[in-house]
């Protein structure tokens, strides 16, 4: 992945072929014009949850009509920090029961929220380019 700036508080990533632009709102300095990397993070996370629901659901000829994933965060403001992450799987009424439990389990497997029970370790250096 290379990193790069683009003027003002823009940061571009460049990642196996896709580029994904980032921003801060305005309030921070930028020009609210993307995303700001940590909504990026959020968003990652239900996303992720989203994918794995599609493909429980394709994998059964279930319709995904009516189906979302609605995601609250909550802030601590001692800490700074999301303290809690509600995922909520919204169904439709013509969803079969007997998958109900299954789905959630489903979701639990996004591979983004495995990586907090085993975080990586992260490692910063300067060096000339």
């Amino acid at each position: 992945m290379k990193i790069s700036f683009e003027g003002n508080k823009k940061i571009i990533a460049d990642y196996n072929g896709h580029i994904i632009i980032t921003d801060q709102p305005l309030r921070a300095g930028g020009d609210n014009s993307a995303p700001a990397p940590f909504d990026l993070f959020l968003a990652s996370i239900g996303t992720c949850a989203g994918i794995y629901v599609k493909s429980f659901c394709d994998q059964r000829g279930i319709s995904t009509e009516g189906i979302s994933l609605e995601q609250v965060m909550k802030f601590n403001s001692e800490t700074h920090l999301i303290s809690n992450i509600d995922i909520k799987i919204l169904l439709p009424d013509s969803f079969p029961v007997k998958y109900r439990d299954a789905v959630i389990n489903a979701a639990n497997l996004c591979a983004v929220k495995r990586h907090f029970n085993n975080p990586p370790s992260i490692s910063v250096r300067a060096v000339n380019a």
